[in-house]
């Protein structure tokens, strides 16, 4: 197993959609709506203080039937952390998530805010049994210069079988990601593709 998961393996027509820095309000809930229209299954990588400020939304991703990853408590940055600090803020959204799941272990999905990481803190996450998924289709539904032909065309031109698509249930992102994600899903299942959760 890579120590870092870009896409997965797939002989089917299979994509991996993923949403980061949820939940929020007003988005998240959009996105769960949009994605039951298709019958998609995505995957959520959420922050651990947004969790806590919004526990109904959170059971809302599980109950609808998607998987849930953590991606810290801050949305803290690998490279500008020191590394007990951004482990300590790993575990304690990993403990968030086993409180409002109630599971016994967390989940052991972690995907790293900004994409960026250090070797040492991968090889921490490794050694405490997370696989740390990243991806291969950026949507930059978070760029507020760009607009949501931009977002869309990102995801269309580079989907293939086994894609990591992210997107971002923010309210950063809200603009370019509500225009064109229910044109996304529609698109990609029209062009044959199954949407799975990690």
């Amino acid at each position: 197993m890579p120590k870092l998961v870009w896409d997965l393996p797939a002989d089917e027509k299979e994509v991996y959609l993923t949403f980061d820095d949820g939940p929020t309000p007003g988005v998240t809930d959009f996105v769960l709506n949009e994605l039951d229209k298709v019958n998609a299954k995505a995957t959520f990588f959420c922050i651990g203080r947004n969790i806590k400020e919004y526990p109904e939304l959170f059971r809302e991703i599980i109950d609808r039937g998607h998987h849930i990853g953590n991606h810290t408590y801050h949305h803290e940055n690998a490279l500008k952390s020191d590394h007990k600090s951004y482990m300590d803020s790993v575990r304690k959204t990993g403990d968030i998530i086993s409180e409002y799941t109630g599971k016994d272990a967390n989940t052991k999905l972690f995907r790293p805010p900004y994409g960026k990481i250090t070797t040492g803190i991968t090889n921490q996450l490794i050694a405490d049994n997370y696989s740390i998924i990243m991806f291969d289709v950026l949507s930059a539904d978070f760029d507020q210069k760009i607009d949501p032909e931009k977002c869309y065309m990102n995801v269309m031109r580079n989907t293939a079988k086994g894609s990591i698509i992210v997107f971002h249930d923010s309210l950063k992102a809200a603009d370019r990601l509500k225009p064109s994600l229910p044109r996304i899903l529609n698109d990609l299942r029209e062009e044959g593709y199954r949407f799975m959760a990690i």
